[in-house]
């Protein structure tokens, strides 16, 4: 029997790839059997690989559409084809919503709204000339689907994201399907700007009913599952992987200081 996760022969992109959520993702596709391609601002000092294989770089910041579509172009002329287009490239730092200035927000939805919308428009391009068609994913954020204190624009952006997700979902049917994956807390190596110490980590983890915070690779085994034969009929839809969301604080509240 065919593994449907086996992607050998498949031609992937991760915008963002070469650390956190991103490079679990790439990882996770070469482990797969996958050519990756990741792109970031900067090369870093290790790329992403698996076993012997190792994914190939691109220099681009994808909020410039020259520079997205350059990613896309690499991609084929390398490969000659494009299978899956992983738009992970985004963040905020924190920002007072009641202060943040125009520009601050203009370019945070840029990085997360608007390149995600250019590079679909690349992939999709691609994508609808080959007999398979193709795959793009949407890395979005719990931050899109509750409130988002402090990454209000973030919020907002990654909001728009499951919309759009669900819009190009109808739009580049049937040859190319379209999903999201909304990502919960997740640990990274920018995880103390956000927790604190280890010790914060630890009190944050134990609001998640899985009782810890996502690996990247476990965002990694939800994109490859969407974007495998598994998931032939899943399209235009909000895969949300969050180890159960997090508690309730009424559950708490309720209970008083006095427990």
């Amino acid at each position: 029997m065919t593994d449907p996760l086996d992607m050998t022969g498949k031609v992937v992109v991760v915008t963002g790839g070469t650390r956190g959520v991103g490079r679990g993702i790439a990882a996770r596709f070469l482990e797969a059997g996958a050519d990756v391609v990741v792109c970031a601002r900067q090369e870093p000092d290790d790329l992403p690989r698996a076993g012997d294989r190792t994914a190939a770089f691109v220099a681009a910041d994808v909020r410039d559409p020259e520079q997205a579509g350059a990613v896309v172009r690499f991609a084929v002329e390398r490969f000659g084809r494009l299978d899956v287009l992983v738009n992970n490239a985004g963040g905020s730092p924190p920002a007072d919503s009641a202060t943040a200035s125009p520009a601050f927000t203009t370019a945070v939805v840029t990085l997360n709204l608007i390149a995600p919308l250019v590079l679909a428009q690349q992939a999709n391009a691609v994508m609808q000339e080959q007999p398979e068609g193709g795959v793009i994913l949407n890395v979005a954020s719990v931050s899109g689907i509750r409130p988002s204190p402090g990454t209000a624009a973030y919020g907002a952006a990654k909001a728009g994201l499951v919309n759009l997700t669900a819009t190009l979902g109808v739009d580049y049917a049937p040859k190319v399907r379209v999903n999201a994956v909304t990502a919960g807390l997740v640990r990274t190596e920018q995880s103390h700007l956000f927790y604190g110490d280890e010790e914060g980590i630890r009190r944050v983890e134990a609001t998640v009913p899985a009782g810890r915070l996502a690996e990247p690779e476990d965002i990694g085994d939800a994109c490859l599952f969407l974007a495998s034969p598994l998931a032939r009929y899943v399209s235009g839809a909000n895969l949300v992987v969050h180890g159960g969301g997090e508690r309730p604080a009424y559950l708490d509240a309720a209970k008083g200081d006095d427990g």
